[in-house]
C-alpha cells in the first residue's frame, strides 16, 4: 500500500443514490488508508464528520454541485451549513456559464461569496472549473480570478460533466496559479499510474473514488 500517495487523494463519493452502507465503507476505508478526507454530498457531512471526528481524515463537501448555477447567496449559504455540519474543506463549482460570457466579476464574486464563508472559519476552498467545457484561455481566466478572489485550490472537474481531469489541463492550471495554489485533478483518475501522472504534472490533490484500487497497486 502507498500511503504517501494516499495523503493526495480525497475519497470521493458523490452519486445520488449512495446509501448509508456505501458511505460506511467510504468512511472505513477512508481511516485504513489514511486518504487526506472524504468528499460527500452536503446531506452526508454530518454523518461523516460524526465517524472522523478523532481521526486526521479531513471531511470535504461539493457546494453548486454539480453545474454551478445557483446564484451566489444560495452558493454562501449552503456553505455555511456545511461548516456547521463540520465540513473543514468545501469544493464550489464555478459560475460556469458567467465566465464563457466574460463576466468575470461575476464569477469572483461568486467565488468570493463562498471563499468569505470559508475564510472566517479556516475552511478550505477548492474551485471547480470544469475544463471540459472550456477553452484554454477559459482555463486560464478561470484560475486567475480564483486565485484573485482568494481561493486555495483549482479544480479540474466534477466528474459529472462529458470529461475528467487530463495532463495537459493540469499543467496548464499549475502554470498559471504558480506555486501559492492547491490543484485538484478530479475525474476518470483510476489507477496508480494515472495519480502519480497527475502529480508530476502539478496536482497537489486527487478527487477519485478508485482510491484503493490506486493505492493498492
Amino acid at each position: 500500500m502507498n500511503k504517501s500517495l494516499a495523503k493526495y487523494i480525497d475519497h470521493t463519493l458523490l452519486k445520488p443514490d449512495a446509501d448509508q452502507r456505501a458511505i460506511d465503507k467510504l468512511l472505513t476505508e477512508a481511516l485504513n488508508y489514511e486518504f487526506a478526507s472524504v468528499c460527500v454530498n452536503p446531506l452526508w457531512v454530518s454523518y461523516c464528520h460524526e465517524k472522523l471526528k478523532d481521526s486526521p481524515v479531513e471531511v470535504c463537501t461539493v457546494i453548486g454541485f454539480p453545474l454551478g448555477a445557483s446564484v451566489s447567496t444560495v452558493k454562501a449559504y449552503e456553505t455555511k451549513q456545511a461548516i456547521e455540519d463540520g465540513a473543514t474543506e468545501v469544493d464550489m463549482v464555478i459560475n460556469i456559464s458567467a465566465l464563457k460570457n466574460k463576466k468575470d466579476q461575476l464569477v469572483a464574486d461568486d467565488i468570493a461569496a463562498v471563499v468569505n464563508v470559508a475564510k472566517e472559519n479556516k475552511v478550505l476552498t477548492k474551485v471547480i472549473i470544469e475544463t471540459c467545457l472550456l477553452t484554454d484561455e477559459e482555463k486560464v481566466r478561470a484560475c486567475e480570478i480564483a486565485k484573485a478572489s482568494g481561493a486555495d485550490f483549482v479544480k479540474t472537474s466534477t466528474g459529472f460533466s462529458s470529461g475528467g481531469a487530463t495532463i495537459s489541463d493540469v499543467e496548464l492550471m499549475r502554470n498559471t496559479v504558480g506555486p501559492s495554489l492547491g490543484v485538484k485533478a478530479s475525474g476518470g483518475v483510476k489507477n496508480n499510474e494515472q495519480a502519480k501522472a497527475m502529480i508530476k504534472a502539478g496536482a497537489t490533490r486527487i478527487g477519485a473514488s478508485a482510491s484503493v484500487t490506486i493505492v493498492q497497486e
